[in-house]
Order: structure tokens, then C-alpha cells, then sequence
């Protein structure tokens, strides 16, 4: 009898192994990793149908489930029942973009790589973080700004910061590129206190433009400006600009002939830098008191700095005997001749201004330096004023208990969208990493954000509907009818394919009979500037209604015009192209556009 039993114990054991269910169940357990949540594991065990102590799997995944791997402090997984607590937003000094702010941007991008591909530039892509290592020491000051990856045991990487040292070391690794046109289009990172609104992100879009290789003096240095005034000019900023230019030469010379200390030229240059958010008053302060500079140097400092001009400024620089008597600054003032004389065979001339307070805090740059700045460039209320502070507090604070530094600034009045683009020459850096593969190099870096910024702003308040448009769709393909309308879905699919195959960017409703209303709403939510409009009587005679949308009141058009089915590519073309024109021409005739007023 006691045998009988056993053996059919012994059976029914069997019986439940063999079971499907419990051999999956099994098999999950018995190969569970350090990979699966040890409440994962636990559940595993605990919802197989074997519950028989004597079956040694059950013994075994009971004695697994004790054990002192499993952390039973970790909370139990609740398969997403409970409420997660946390923040859903971007990180600070980073957006989203989408709709037409996303149009716009693409359209700056295209515009900046036009002019690149133009003047024969080859697009280079690096990656989005660099060994440590690489971007250690050529920052100066700002290498604080540099966004440290954590190490998971690896490679020491850092998010890059610029796209110029990722090139440096590009071409220190191809010692047989000795010249080249290249252009690079991606984002980097920088730990700076953020103002969204005005562009000044921590991540954000560069657009470079560098020539590298052995020419002669300040050629490649004036077509790179050239190409600055191009970009500027076809993204619509005619008269808005200003080319900033300097020389890191003329500067150390300046500092050397001042009385400055070698081991001090680098910080006090960093201190000239901020002249154009802060008054000389504080900058003379910050020499002083914080980098140990003797007064009297620094008043002597000033008489440079705050000069400003073009070929004037330049002809005064070169009767100046104490400057002409160093070595540096001479240099300088010849490469600057030089590069005036070359701006003014490319007609840009005019664009450009010599400033003697341009220092550009990058370690770097050795020859050439510019910025470029706009109306919107500097603060609207000066740093030191009794009144910005008051302003400054009255602005929305950030909520957070961390560093004052992650507050945006978006409301500061004594910050303004800072320069939209900047760059130099930088003979050096190539060789830091590779000596024998020194090349030297000039570029310029475009701030995409902080020209997205500005450019949207100009085109809100001249109530532009470029600014408005989501999507770059010129025609709406819809159709109606009266009693038994089909709804034409086929119909719309036939003429949608055949303004795409003419290059017409066109859409239309997925509803198979949408309402006429309905589909005008589409049109008008995405901007588009044109309907195609398709009745079943007009259809049938080979005609189709061109609407061109947002037309007032007695326009002789306001009703649409019909055209021929087979010439409507051409006529969709023909008058997207005049659209275009009429828009432009009224851009052109608003002239000394301050960006910073207030919209109505």
C-alpha cells in the first residue's frame, strides 16, 4: 500500500513537470540571470503550479528565492499600476522642436549649407563625445562649461563642447589631408545658465565652416568672411549685422606694451572679452581684484580697447611707435591690412568693424578673430545699472533648490542673445595633438538658436506667414459635392500624385468623404498657401480650381480660378514663386527693424 502510494505520488510528480506550462515556468527560473529583477524571479516561482516540497525543482526554487541575492528591500513591481513621481519636461537649457519653429530651423540650416557647398565646402561628421583628454586645455576659462560623462568603466569621454577641436583632432589622425574645404552641422553641449527665448541653450546647433591647409596670408581668413555676409545676408538680416573683427596679435601686443605679465595675458584677455556685456568700470574691477593687476596697467589697457573703426582705426594703430616696436602687435596690424584690403575686392567691406575689445575667450585662436553681432545681441539694460537688478528679480526664478547657475534667464534684462556667430584663426591646435601634423586652419562657428531666435522674432512682428507654417506644403488637394458625393478620394490621390511627381509639395485629407469645411481648417492649421480644389462637374471637364488662401473680401480671386488639369503643376509653381516674390519684396523695404521692441 505505502508503495503503491509512493509511486503514485512519484506519477503525478512527473505528470506536473512534464506539464508545458510548468516546463516554461521552469526553464525561466532555472535560467534566470542577474540580468532579471529579483522581484521578476520571485513571481516566476511563486505562480508555478508545482507546490509539492518533495519535487526537487520546487526545492530548489524555493531555496533560490530565499537566497541572499535577491534584495527584498527593492520595491515589488507593480507592472506599471502605481504612479511614477516625477518631472515631465526637458532638461534644463534644452527644447523640443516641432510645428513651424522646426520649419524655420530647417530652413537656416539649409540656407547656411547652400552657402557652404557654394564656396566648395565637404561635409565631416565626428561624434557626439570626445576622450576627455582631447578637450582638455583648449578652452580656457569656459572648460568648466564642459559636460563630463560619467565613467562606467571605460573610456574617460566628454560631451563635446564645439565643433572645431573634434576637426583639429580629425585631421591630427589624417596626416595626409593637408588642405581642405569642410563644413560640419551638429549639436554640442555647454553646462552655461540658459535663456531659452533668446537662444542661449546648453544644447545647441553649430554650423561650421573651416579651411585648413598652407596659403598665403589672409585669403582663406577674407573668403570665410565672405561667406559670413552671404549667410547673413540670405537668411534676410540686410543691414542688421555687424562683422566684429580683432587679432589675437594686435591683443597680446597691446597687453605686452601695457605692462601686463606673461603668465596673466590669457586671463586678462578672458576679462576684455566680456566688455560687451559689462561696462570697463566692472571689467577693470574684475583685473584687478580678482586677477591681481595692477590699476595703473589696466587704465593703460583701456585707451586700446575702447577703440573702435575700420581702415581709420587702423592707420591710428600704425602711428602708434610703442605698438609698431612690438613684434606681435606689428604683425598683427600688417595681417589686418592686408585682410581689409581683401574685404574690400569681395564688396564686404562695409559689414566689418574693427574692434579693439574683441578678444574671443577661446586658448585657440593666434591670428583673426569676429563675431557677429545684431540688435539683439547685447543686453538690454547694462549689467551695472541700479535698475537691472530690480528687473533681474522681478523675472521668473527657477524653482529648483540647486546652482542659482541652472535658473533660465529667458527675462534677465541685462542679457541679451549674446554674437550669432564667431571664429578665428587658430594655427596651433592641430599640432597640440600631433606636432608633425601641424596644418594651420581659420573658420567660423554659426549659432543656430540664437539666429532661429532672432529670426523669428523679426518675422512675428512683421506678421510674416513664414513664420507661421508648420509644414512646407504649397497646395491642398480637397474635392466637394452635393447629394451622393463620394468624397473623390481616388480622384484627390491622382492629382496629389501628380503635382509630387512635378515637385509640388502637396497634401490632402485621409477621411475618405471629409467635409469641405474640415478640409480648409487642415489647410489653413499647416499654413499652406494654396487649395486645389476639386468639384465633380469640373473634374469631368479636365478643370480644376486653384484657391489661393487667406485672400480678403472682394479680391477678384477670393473665390479661386480655374485652370486646365494638365497645366495645374505649372500653375501651382507660377504662383508659389510670386507669392514668394510679394513676401520678399516687403521683407527688403523694412529697414532698422529693432527685434527687442515689444510685439502688439
Amino acid at each position: 500500500m505505502k508503495s503503491t502510494l509512493s509511486f503514485g505520488l512519484l506519477r503525478s510528480a512527473r505528470r506536473a513537470i512534464a506539464d508545458p506550462v510548468v516546463v516554461t515556468l521552469r526553464r525561466r527560473a532555472l535560467t534566470a540571470t542577474a540580468a532579471v529583477r529579483p522581484t521578476a524571479l520571485k513571481n516566476i516561482i511563486s505562480t508555478s503550479s508545482i507546490h509539492d516540497p518533495t519535487i526537487p525543482h520546487y526545492r530548489h526554487s524555493s531555496s533560490s528565492s530565499s537566497s541572499s541575492n535577491l534584495d527584498s528591500s527593492r520595491p515589488v513591481d507593480t507592472m506599471g499600476k502605481e504612479k511614477n513621481n516625477f518631472n515631465l519636461k526637458t532638461p534644463k537649457g534644452t527644447k523640443d522642436w516641432s510645428g513651424s519653429d522646426a520649419l524655420l530651423r530647417d530652413r537656416i540650416f539649409t540656407t547656411i549649407a547652400d552657402v557652404f557647398k557654394r564656396h566648395g565646402g565637404t561635409a565631416l561628421d565626428t561624434p557626439v563625445f570626445e576622450l576627455r583628454e582631447i578637450l582638455a586645455g583648449k578652452y580656457g576659462e569656459d572648460s568648466k562649461l564642459i559636460y563630463d560623462l560619467q565613467d562606467q568603466g571605460g573610456e574617460i569621454c566628454s560631451l563635446r563642447y564645439d565643433l572645431t577641436v573634434p576637426f583639429a583632432r580629425w585631421l591630427a589622425m589624417n596626416p595626409d589631408v593637408r588642405s581642405m574645404k569642410r563644413y560640419h552641422i551638429a549639436k554640442v553641449y555647454r553646462r552655461d545658465q540658459p535663456a531659452v527665448s533668446k537662444g542661449r541653450m546648453r544644447e545647441f546647433y553649430q554650423c561650421d565652416f573651416d579651411v585648413a591647409g598652407t596659403f598665403d596670408p589672409m585669403v582663406p581668413d577674407a573668403e570665410v568672411l565672405k561667406i559670413v555676409t552671404e549667410v547673413f545676408e540670405e537668411l534676410g538680416w540686410q543691414g542688421r549685422y555687424s562683422i566684429k573683427i580683432n587679432h589675437r596679435k594686435i591683443l597680446d601686443g597691446v597687453f605686452e606694451v601695457c605692462g601686463v605679465p606673461a603668465d596673466k595675458i590669457r586671463p586678462i584677455s578672458s576679462a576684455v572679452d566680456k566688455l560687451d556685456k559689462m561696462p570697463w568700470a566692472d571689467v577693470r574691477k574684475e583685473m584687478v581684484e580678482e586677477k591681481g593687476l595692477d590699476g595703473a596697467v589696466a587704465d593703460k589697457i583701456e585707451t586700446y580697447v575702447v577703440k573702435k573703426g575700420t581702415r581709420d582705426l587702423l592707420e591710428t594703430l600704425l602711428k602708434d611707435e610703442a605698438l609698431l616696436a612690438n613684434a606681435s602687435a606689428k604683425a598683427g596690424l600688417e595681417d589686418m591690412g592686408l585682410l581689409m584690403d581683401y574685404l574690400e575686392a569681395f564688396g564686404v567691406l562695409d559689414r566689418i568693424s574693427f574692434d579693439m575689445s574683441l578678444a574671443r575667450g577661446l586658448d585657440y585662436y593666434t591670428g583673426v578673430i569676429y563675431e557677429v553681432v545684431t540688435e539683439g545681441s547685447a543686453p538690454a539694460v547694462s549689467s551695472s545699472a541700479p535698475e537691472a537688478e530690480k528687473l533681474q528679480k522681478s523675472g521668473k526664478k527657477s524653482k529648483s533648490k540647486g546652482n542659482a547657475d541652472d535658473d533660465d534667464r529667458s527675462n534677465d534684462p541685462t542679457l541679451g542673445v549674446g554674437s550669432v556667430a564667431a571664429g578665428g584663426r587658430y594655427d596651433n591646435l592641430v599640432g597640440m595633438f600631433l606636432p608633425k601634423a601641424q596644418i594651420p586652419c581659420v573658420g567660423v562657428s554659426f549659432g543656430v538658436d540664437r539666429i532661429f531666435s532672432i529670426t523669428k522674432a523679426r518675422l512675428e512682428r512683421e506678421k510674416s506667414a513664414e513664420a507661421l507654417r508648420s509644414s512646407e506644403v504649397d497646395a491642398f488637394v480637397m474635392a466637394f459635392g452635393g447629394k451622393g458625393f463620394t468624397g473623390m478620394l481616388k480622384e484627390r490621390m491622382n492629382v496629389c500624385q501628380t503635382l509630387w511627381n512635378a515637385g509640388v509639395k502637396a497634401e490632402f485629407s485621409y477621411k475618405v468623404k471629409p467635409k469641405l469645411p474640415q478640409q480648409f481648417k487642415a489647410a489653413e492649421q499647416g499654413g499652406v498657401p494654396f487649395a486645389v480644389i476639386l468639384g465633380e462637374d469640373e473634374l469631368a471637364a479636365g478643370k480644376v480650381r486653384i484657391k489661393e488662401m487667406g485672400l480678403e473680401d472682394g479680391h477678384p480671386e477670393k473665390e479661386g480660378v480655374l485652370v486646365d488639369l494638365a497645366s495645374l503643376p505649372a500653375e501651382v509653381k507660377a504662383r508659389v514663386a510670386r507669392k514668394k516674390d510679394q513676401a520678399s519684396a516687403v521683407t527688403q523695404q523694412l529697414e532698422g527693424l529693432n527685434v527687442n521692441a515689444p510685439t502688439n
